[in-house]
């Protein structure tokens, strides 16, 4: 189970003396006076230096259906959805809310207006190309159908996996059962028991939920596709696990 951007101002100085001349000392005073005035008046300004504008960090503003790897395929961000997680510092299991404000490591497209806007579309658009094409397909209600029918909504969205794989691990983490539930372990402990076919915690299931299927922990689709999402992002494939996960 998982664990995890001077306005620049002047002023005129006006000298003037009125009344009648002065001789003498006085008046060679004064002259010395405003001539240094004047003199410090006309001097050249010096150069004035200027820090170039740093870019303003790019943000993301979740989405409902969101998760890393979804954000960081629809903004091309340099180093993958574990940029993200280091640019905002989340952590396994990288559980991320609709309406939460993520930095963008540089590089990233810009998301914020039409861009942002564009990568919320492409989410709502995965979503219902997957609901249509898995939709036009009847699946057995059973562990074999179950196991099929996610398969064809991970294809849909590049999480990788094999009937195998999915179903060894199925069988070590629930024997099968849909609605199995874990009421002994740490997780259970803390109050976030693991649920399901492959065992999920909700905060895990959250994360890596796969839009188009239910947000039901137990149901069995959506149970399967979030568990293979997350181990495609911690272990580069549900194939991968053989354990305790």
């Amino acid at each position: 189970m998982p664990r995890h951007a001077a306005k620049r101002s002047s002023r005129t100085r006006r000298f003037s003396a009125g009344g009648a001349a002065t001789v003498g000392t006085l008046a060679l005073a004064a002259t010395a006076v405003f001539g240094t005035a004047v003199s410090a008046h006309a001097a050249p300004a010096a150069a004035a230096t200027t820090t170039p504008a740093q870019p303003a960090a790019k943000t993301y503003t979740v989405q409902s259906g969101d998760h890393l790897a979804s954000i960081a395929r629809a903004l091309k961000v340099p180093g993958g959805w574990q940029a993200i997680a280091s640019a905002n510092d989340l952590y396994s299991p990288y559980v991320i809310q609709p309406g939460q404000v993520l930095t963008l490591p540089t590089g990233s497209t810009a998301a914020s207006g039409a861009s942002q806007a564009t990568g919320a579309a492409k989410t709502v658009a995965a979503a219902k190309a997957t609901a249509t094409s898995v939709g036009t397909k009847t699946y057995a209600n059973n562990l074999d159908g179950w196991i099929k029918q996610s398969l064809a909504v991970m294809r849909q969205h590049g999480i990788p996996g094999s009937y195998n794989g999915i179903y060894r691990n199925v069988i070590r983490e629930s024997s099968g059962n849909p609605k199995a539930i874990n009421l002994w372990d740490s997780n259970a402990a803390a109050g976030i028991p693991s649920k399901g076919l492959l065992q999920v915690i909700p905060p895990t299931f959250n994360a890596y939920h796969v839009p188009g299927t239910s947000w039901d922990i137990y149901d069995p689709i959506a149970n399967i596709t979030a568990a293979c999402n997350y181990a495609y992002h911690r272990y580069g494939s549900i194939d991968n696990v053989n354990g305790p996960y």
